[in-house]
Parts: structure tokens; C-alpha cells; sequence
């Protein structure tokens, strides 16, 4: 309640006012307009007053304690410990950050939300102590005003807390699964522990790293071409605060736990260039699934003399990828690596006078000098629809993620029949599959026929680390089946072996490799093209990958299998790696 003091100033003014405005009608006076103006502010700070009173109160009752934040000297970084959206949503402030504690203030400080904030601000702390106090809503507006005053550090605006160079020093005493396992059981701090695991994945050359709540333990694992693998466990207890922080540095909802969130973080790297690392949050039963994929710029500039193709099959497709119109397909399933053969194909076709436009969902990786575009299914851009739009910008090749649809397969088709030259993806097993998949959709045959090109199958297979190459004896059971498909080679492939006199490796396993005895993979292909038989079948409208495979063996045809066979017996990979992906 206002003092006596509060009511004989607010009458004494109150009184004033009513004389001037009972003496004068004319316009008020400067001295009036004064009279005023004090009036209302010393209603303003009557308001307030009672509002914190009832603060005060409200902190009795509830056993937090109280604080008035106005005029309380916030610094920069306690307040950019709470990200400003978090701050507005939840009504809170982080008013003191040091190493012996951590204090917030919110208006509802019984908001459970405001624990799995205040977790990850106290991890690195030497007591790890965190309180949460109560205030008005007018301490918190005043407080929330200062991030207007002090902007967040510029490696928060871009969702990032941990850099570059970090992850580059880590990475170097890193050297083996072994060091990791260990480093991340002894270090305490959260944010380290992540760092720590970058750094693991980007010196063992992963893909992916899965870091996954199981009921007495943490599982990290990592995808090394193409294959998980457990490089560590680590305490239970830490959940939650890994969990928060992971979330904290991709800028997702620390409080989310229920729903699927997608992030991102991006590093500038002096020996990768920019890294950007795409995080995904999943809920399970002991907590969440978190995948980290780590995109590096490697794959863009990868060349398409890189790929693995040889012999027959390379020749073939770099004649078609040369042409000036047409489409070229590439088929296998999600992972094999069709996306990557087509930014090869583009790398190879991109220059000054080329207009070269993708259509990607999502843009994982850009590539420099082609005008990238991604659809959005929920403001209906679709395949369909950003390939018409793309075809009114003028464009010489067009890329398209995948042909999912008659509708997307329509337009395609028509912009390889008007002079435009199309590569693009499609979900079948092997090459042969393509066009019986096209027909299957719907697809009008007289207009497929002469509008492909190429269509090529794929799938990567793991190469023998050369460092630890040694050579391998086969079970006789598996010798056999060698033979048996090196035998079946086609006359007009370019390709004589000797099925008698076969020699493979296999790597044994070091440091270098992580005792995997594989490092880096390869392309296996199976390509044709298009020909006067097959175009003829095309037009049948009645095929099947049966009659399609026989076609493309009489033109020279090796198989994804028999590639991969080849590429064993010159010492690239294993067979048991060829076997594990192309029977």
C-alpha cells in the first residue's frame, strides 16, 4: 500500500490540478502542463511500488526469494546466457553468471521449464549452484529491455558456442577410439564432452554422429563410411545437461522433449573450410536421439574422373553427360550415393556460360556458381511446381533431387525434349529397374523413349585402407560365387579375366583406420545407355527388369556386383564389402 507520504504528495498535486482546470479554460500553461506531468509520474511510481509489494508477497508464499531487478548492474554475458526468444517465452532473466553461481529471476519462478534452463548455465560452474528467484513483470520488462542494449556475441547470433580452431586441436590428440572412449568418461564439463566427440568424428572421417539415451548408459556412436559403429559409452547422469547443451549451441528448444526439432551449427575450419553440422532431436523411450551430420564441403568438390567410374562404363556416361539435352537417371537406395554422383556431373559441367539451376530437399551442400533452391511442402513448392517455375529462368541443365511422381516425371521429361539437359534421381534397385518404375507411374512411353539418356545404378562400397593391405584367402563357398558372376562378364565389356588366377586383400586393421581395415569409399556401377533395341522395347509400353538387364548385357553391361568384383581384384576394396551391398 502507498505511504501517508505518497497520498498528501498525490492529493497536493491532485488539488492543484483541479484549481487550474476550475480557474482556466484557456490552453494549460508550461507550469501546468508540469503539474501534470509530476502527477502522472508519481502515479507510475505508486503502481509500481504496489506491484512490487505484491512481489514481495507473492515470495513469501511461494519460498522464492525476492528480488527488484531495476537498477541491478546486468552484465552482457549473464544476460546472453538465456537466448532472448527463451528469456521473452518463459519470462525469465539471468541477472548474475559467475563461477561460484548462477541466479535467474523469472515471474513465475515455479515454472518447471525454468530447471532445464537453468541445467546447462550450471555445468561449468565450480559448485554448480543455481537459484532461481521471483520478480514483477515490471523488473522483468526493464531487465528484458538490456538485450536491446547488449546484443548477443556473434558466435551465439550464429548458433554456435564452440569453433573452429577448438575442434582442429582436439582432433590431433585424438588418435584412436581407445583416446576417445577415455577423454570423454574424464572430462566434466558438457560443452568439452561435445567438442570431444566433433573432434572424434572428424578424425575418423564420419558422417554422423548418434548420440543415443539408453536406459543405464549413453551410446555414442559414430557413421564411418557408411557403417555405425560404438566408439564410446558415457554415465546416464549426464543426459539431461548433454542434452540441454546440444540443444543450446543448434539453437532448438531446450524445454522441447515431446516433439521432433531439427537445428543447425556452422564452423569455419582452416583445413575443411566451412563445416556445417545438421542436428536432429528424436524422442525414445530413455530420453532423445540425437544425430548430428556432419556436411563438409569435401563432397562438393568432388570431380567426376573421382567417382570410380572405368573402362566402358565411364566413357559411355561422360559421352552422354556431354550432351546438350536429354535426361540422365541414377537409382539405388537412400545412401548409395546419387546425390553425390550428381554434383560430380555438374561440377564437371559448370562454367561461365552455363545456367545451371537444382531443385533439393533439403540443400545439404552448396556448390558454388549454380543457383541452388529448396522446395517447402507446407507453402506448396513441391518437385512439380519449383520445376516449372525453374524452367522460366532460362536454365541449360537442370537438376532435380528426385523423381517422386507422374507429375514432376511429366515436366521433366518435357524440359529434356526442349532443349535442356536433366539429371536427377529415382528410388529402384538397379539400373534396369528405371524405366520399368518410369512406365509403372504412368509415364507415356513414346515420350520417354527419346528423352533418356543415361541411366546409371550405384552403391559405395568401403576401400582397403592401403596402409594395412594384406592378402586374403576366400571360403571356398564364396570362391565360387566369384566365379560364378566374374564368369558371366559380358564379351563386349572390355573385360577378360581369368577366373582361374584371382587374387584379393583385405586390411588388417591399425591406428590410422581405427583397427576398421577400411578407410574411404567408392562408387560400383552398372550404366546404359540409351540404344535403338532398348528404345524399342521402351515403346512397347510392356517391359521388365528382366528383359531390360538382357538388353543392356548385349550392349556390355557390367553389373554393380561385377564392378565392384573388378575393383577387388586390383586391391580397392574387399569382397565382403561388394557382397555386403550388390548380390
Amino acid at each position: 500500500m502507498p505511504s501517508t507520504d505518497d497520498n498528501k504528495k498525490v492529493k497536493g498535486l491532485s488539488d492543484l490540478l483541479a484549481e487550474s482546470k476550475k480557474n482556466k479554460k484557456a490552453a494549460p500553461t508550461i507550469a501546468e502542463e508540469k503539474v501534470a506531468e509530476k502527477f502522472e509520474e508519481k502515479m507510475e511510481e505508486i503502481r509500481i511500488k504496489e506491484l512490487e509489494e505484491v512481489a514481495q508477497k507473492e515470495s513469501a508464499k511461494s519460498g522464492y526469494p525476492y528480488i527488484n531487478l531495476v537498477g541491478f548492474p546486468i552484465n552482457s554475458d549473464s544476460l546472453n546466457s538465456i537466448p532472448q526468444a527463451v528469456a521473452l517465452e518463459q519470462k525469465v532473466i539471468c541477472f548474475e553468471k559467475t563461477d561460484e553461481k548462477i541466479r535467474i529471476a523469472s515471474t513465475n519462478p515455479a515454472n518447471p521449464k525454468l530447471k532445464d534452463i537453468l541445467k546447462p548455465l550450471t555445468e561449468e560452474t565450480f559448485t554448480g549452484k543455481g537459484e532461481i528467484y521471483l520478480i514483477s513483470d515490471h523488473s522483468f520488462q526493464k531487465s528484458f529491455k538490456l538485450y536491446e542494449k547488449f546484443p548477443p556475441p556473434r558466435e551465439f547470433v550464429a548458433g554456435v558456442q564452440i569453433t573452429g580452431d577448438e575442434l582442429s586441436a582436439l582432433k590431433k590428440k585424438i588418435k584412436n577410439f581407445g583416446i576417445l572412449n577415455a577423454r570423454l568418461n574424464e572430462e566434466k564439463s558438457v560443452t568439452q564432452i561435445i567438442k570431444i566427440m566433433l573432434a572424434g568424428a572428424l578424425q575418423a572421417d564420419a558422417s554422423d554422429v548418434h548420440i543415443e539415451a539408453e536406459e543405464n548408459k549413453i551410446n555414442i556412436r559414430y557413421r564411418i563410411d557408411g557403417v555405425l559403429h560404438v566408439v564410446a559409452t558415457i554415465p546416464k547422469k549426464l543426459w539431461a545437461r548433454l542434452d540441454s547443451r546440444v540443444k543450446t549451441i543448434a539453437g532448438l528448444k531446450i524445454n522441447v522433449t515431446d516433439k521432433p526439432q531439427d537445428g543447425r551449427i556452422t564452423l569455419f575450419m582452416k583445413e575443411l573450410g566451412k563445416l556445417d553440422i545438421r542436428v536432429s532431436a528424436l524422442p525414445t523411450a530413455y530420453g532423445e536421439s540425437i544425430v548430428m551430420r556432419l556436411l563438409s564441403s569435401k563432397v562438393t568438390s568432388l570431380k567426376f574422373e573421382d567417382l570410380g567410374l572405368r573402362g566402358k562404363a565411364y566413357e559411355d556416361l561422360r559421352k552422354q553427360v556431354e550432351r546438350p539435352t536429354g535426361m540422365i537417371i541414377t537409382t539405388g537406395p537412400t545412401g548409395s550415393g546419387k546425390t553425390t554422383t550428381l554434383y560430380a556431373i555438374l561440377n564437371k559441367l559448370n562454367d561461365p556460360e552455363t545456367k545451371i539451376i537444382t531443385l533439393e530437399d533439403p540443400i545439404e551442400y552448396k556448390l558454388e556458381g549454380i543457383s541452388q533452391s529448396q522446395i517447402d511442402h507446407s507453402k506448396g513448392y513441391s518437385f512439380a511446381d519449383g520445376l516449372r517455375s525453374i524452367l522460366r529462368q532460362d536454365p541449360d541443365i537442370i537438376m532435380v533431387g528426385e523423381l517422386r511422381d507422374l507429375e514432376t516425371c511429366e515436366v521433366a521429361i518435357q524440359a529434356a525434349l526442349t532443349g535442356h539437359e536433366v539429371v536427377s534421381t529415382l528410388h529402384t534397385n538397379d539400373a534396369a529397374g528405371a524405366i520399368p518404375r518410369f512406365l509403372s507411374m504412368g509415364v507415356k512411353s513414346y515420350l520417354l523413349a527419346p528423352s533418356l539418356n543415361a541411366v546409371i545404378g550405384q552403391r559405395l562400397v568401403r576401400k582397403i585402407h592401403d596402409k594395412c593391405k594384406i592378402e586374403a584367402k576366400l571360403e571356398p563357398e564364396q570362391l565360387a560365387k566369384v566365379k560364378e558372376i566374374l564368369g558371366k562378364l559380358p564379351p563386349n565389356s572390355g573385360y577378360n579375366v581369368d577366373i582361374n588366377k584371382l587374387k584379393f586383400y583385405r586390411g588388417q586393421g591399425c591406428d590410422e583406420c581405427n583397427h576398421i581395415g577400411l578407410k574411404g569409399r567408392i562408387g560400383i556401377y552398372e550404366i546404359f545407355t540409351m540404344s535403338p533395341d532398348i528404345e524399342k522395347e521402351i515403346l512397347g509400353a510392356k517391359t521388365s527388369e528382366y528383359r531390360m538387364a538382357e538388353l543392356a548385357f548385349n550392349q556390355g553391361m557390367i553389373t554393380m556386383a561385377q564392378d565392384g568384383l573388378l575393383k577387388a581384384l586390383d586391391g580397392i576394396t574387399a569382397v565382403d564389402e561388394v557382397f555386403r551391398v550388390a548380390e
